[in-house]
């Protein structure tokens, strides 16, 4: 017997693909200068947030306290001022001294309130503010003191021209001053609201520059991702092509190199032990009946039949010739006792609608589909019957293999190059091919192919 010329066998070389970057550097780095971004932005917002709280509770709240205080002494003031006007007006059967006893309730009240704003001040003063408010506060009450000394001395009259001559103008060149400071006050508080205002401004142009630049990040990260994955995806879909590709040829290369070996056997050694077999029966016709050589060539002649049966049996077995004979359904007829006398497994062959014939090729990997899920049944499911239906329906070709045994786990290594050959002969057919779970377990099998293939024009 002679090889299969190299002919048979074509040669498949995968192009290589061009080698594409990984996106994964470009992603961390995107990621990397978003997270620093938002970082960044996060410290620059609490510096601006604490200094802003630091604004608030230092200025603004001091100089509210500040205001408070001044506002006490003008009114302290304001009392100083109404309290001479009664002791000018000479309404009251008093003397002058019945007013000292509230002169020195609100001079308690005055220094104290002075002490405070001092410590609160926050208003920028020269030292000639602060050195007049004090000389002037000093000089009110020692016109005060002598005031009440001269009513203490009975001279009323000096004391009152001491009242409107000195003390009135004293006091309302302290409530200048102190009206002044208030001013003054007000003008810092609005100097504070526009700091205030300018950091909040600042802060919201920061906001709108920060998101847009993250925006811009994002964008280009998820612009560099689409490209990535488009190159990605290309990629596998060429690798894919290929692989179909490759797995086709395999294909193909497998059935020519099995019709090959096949038709050698049947022929090359089916003509050899049918010569042989002759031979042997014209040996034993001249050999006498009661010689021992006659009962040996005939055992001889017996073993090869039975060698020649079994060369026959597995010539169909790689390929049947029926298929090129009588076609897909009269071999799928016959396959199928041949597997239950096989295996021992009872098959329910039910076949329905109108028969059509099938192209060659189309019924080879029919053919071959059938023998994969039959052969994964009987070593695999441990089910004692099977069911084999073949549909020719209008528009499709529909075959189906069910058993009720223990199903099978897609993907394991014992199953999984059967599985993968099934899907390629569906794919090179241009049909479907489903591995499903019946309701009562085991697993079902179903090819549909569409009849524009199955057409004896179509390759």
């Amino acid at each position: 017997m002679e090889l299969a010329p190299p002919a048979l066998y074509p040669r498949s070389v995968l192009r290589p693909l061009a080698s594409g970057r990984s996106p994964t550097p470009g992603l961390f780095l995107g990621l990397i200068i978003t997270l620093a971004a938002v970082v960044a932005y996060s410290w620059y917002i609490t510096v601006q947030i604490s200094g802003l709280r630091e604004l608030q509770n230092g200025l603004a709240g001091r100089n509210r306290k500040d205001s408070l205080q001044l506002l006490r002494i003008q009114n302290d003031l304001n009392s100083l001022a109404l309290a001479m006007r009664d002791m000018l007006d000479n309404d009251e059967p008093y003397p002058l001294t019945a007013w000292s006893a509230q002169f020195e309730r609100i001079r308690a009240d005055l220094d104290d309130a002075l002490k405070l704003e001092e410590q609160v001040a926050v208003a920028e003063r020269t030292p000639e503010q602060r050195e007049f408010l004090s000389n002037s506060i000093a000089q009110f009450w020692d016109a005060v003191d002598r005031t009440f000394a001269l009513a203490r001395d009975r001279e009323q009259n000096d004391a009152r021209t001491q009242i409107r001559v000195s003390l009135q103008a004293r006091q309302a060149a302290l409530s200048t001053a102190v009206a002044r400071l208030l001013v003054q006050n007000n003008e810092s508080e609005e100097q504070v609201a526009l700091r205030i205002g300018r950091i909040y401004d600042r802060v919201q142009k920061q906001v709108y520059i920060f998101f847009t630049a993250i925006l811009i990040a994002i964008l280009l990260t998820s612009l560099y991702l689409i490209q990535s994955n488009r190159r990605l995806f290309a990629q596998l879909a060429a690798l894919s092509e290929q692989r179909s590709e490759l797995a086709q040829k395999l294909i193909s290369t497998q059935e020519s190199t099995l019709l090959h070996i096949s038709r050698e056997l049947h022929d090359e050694f089916g003509q050899i032990l049918t010569a042989i077999g002759s031979m042997l029966s014209r040996a034993r016709n001249h050999v006498p009946e009661d010689s021992p050589l006659r009962a040996e060539l005939r055992e001889v002649s017996e073993i090869a039949q039975s060698t020649l049966d079994k060369v026959r049996s597995l010539s169909q077995a790689l390929h049947p010739v029926m298929l090129d004979e009588a076609g897909l359904e009269s071999t799928i007829d016959w396959y199928i006792p041949t597997v239950e006398r096989q295996t021992g497994i009872e098959i329910s062959y039910v076949k329905s609608g109108t028969p059509f014939p099938v192209n060659g090729s189309v019924g080879v990997h029919i053919y071959r589909i059938l023998q994969e899920a039959l052969n994964n049944l009987a070593r695999h499911s441990g089910s004692r019957q099977a069911w084999v239906r073949l549909r020719f329906m209008p528009e499709s070709l529909e075959l189906e293999v069910e058993d009720h045994g223990t199903g099978f786990v897609e993907g394991t290594a014992r199953s999984g190059i059967g599985l993968v050959a099934m899907r390629e002969r569906a794919e090179l057919l241009g049909g479907i091919i489903e591995f499903l779970k019946p309701a009562e377990g085991g697993t079902l099998v179903r090819l549909r192919v569409p009849i524009e293939k199955t057409e004896p024009h179509v390759q």
